[in-house]
């Protein structure tokens, strides 16, 4: 009976030992979440306040906006600015041109890059290390280096003027692109390439068929990237663009700026607008952006 009960003693003592130990970590995870959000919220309010200005400003009358102290919450919020800014300049047509830029650039980088990035992980070759360092190497290189050259060239082709120059590259690869997609595809087990050949598929089917759907995440960091960049850039349209029916959504507003010299709340109006497509893309994809981030990389 002693030993029993001595037993069923160090028993209970080892059981308030682990639930002690429990409680302990949870209560280090609770102070752990609890200070990084304590961190976060304060760094998430200085990048989002720029943002709240110009959605507080677009809505404001000329008065308020000149006003001071600065008024952040406006006493009458006037959705119509957002109208009447659409209506003063040709912003269906910016929309237009720079939807189809963003749509063909997705389509030219993801295809051409994925294809690219397969046989540098897949198929040895002679001189494929070095022929990939090539491929690096060009990321290098500033975009003010190459900017006159394809001036000269798309000059010559006749491309100037048009949507050409900003819409076909694309389709020949980019190199952060494709070193990206190379990470991961580095990442899936070869296993999967050998049963394919086994079962007679070729390198294109397995490309095709067992690679790529298994890509997804990494696809989708590259579409975001590409999406972005294309809806932001303002060089390429600047340089290439000279007629305003070829103009993008970055030299409208740029144009806009003259029509809304003291009326910024039309300004800030269709600035807001602008982001609304990148930051719709990025929540919806996020899930797959996240991903890809976390996994590309972790073999080289």
């Amino acid at each position: 009976m002693t030993a029993t009960a001595a037993a069923s003693e160090s028993r209970a003592i080892v059981s308030v030992g682990r639930s002690r130990s429990k409680r302990v970590k949870a209560t280090r995870a609770v102070l752990k979440q609890v200070l990084l959000i304590a961190l976060a919220i304060p760094g998430a309010a200085l990048f989002l306040t720029p943002w709240f200005w110009m959605v507080s400003t677009a809505g404001k009358d000329t008065a308020l906006i000149w006003h001071m102290p600065p008024v952040w919450i406006p006493p009458v919020y006037h959705w119509d600015n957002y109208i009447k800014a659409f209506r003063m300049g040709e912003f269906a047509m910016y929309y237009r041109n720079t939807a189809i830029i963003c749509v063909l650039n997705v389509i030219g980088v993801v295809a051409s890059s994925s294809l690219a990035a397969f046989p540098f992980a897949r198929i040895r070759f002679p001189g494929r290390n070095a022929l990939f360092l090539v491929v690096l190497s060009t990321m290098m290189l500033p975009g003010q280096v190459t900017m006159i050259p394809l001036y000269v060239i798309f000059s010559k082709l006749g491309w100037v003027n048009s949507l050409r120059p900003l819409i076909i590259p694309p389709f020949f690869g980019d190199a952060f692109s494709i070193f990206l997609l190379r990470q991961f595809f580095l990442t899936i087990s070869r296993e999967l390439d050998d049963a394919a050949r086994i079962d007679g598929c070729s390198r294109i089917g397995t490309f095709f068929r067992i690679l790529l759907p298994l890509t997804r995440p990494a696809l989708g960091v590259v579409a975001i990237f590409t999406l972005t960049y294309a809806w932001n850039d303002f060089m390429g349209p600047l340089i290439y663009l000279n007629s305003p029916k070829w103009f993008t959504i970055t030299l409208g507003l740029r144009r806009f700026v003259g029509k809304t010299s003291m009326d910024v709340q039309y300004l800030m109006a269709m600035t807001l607008v602008s982001t609304i497509v990148p930051i719709i893309a990025f929540f919806t994809t996020q899930r797959y952006f996240i991903q890809g981030i976390v996994i590309t990389g972790v073999k080289g």
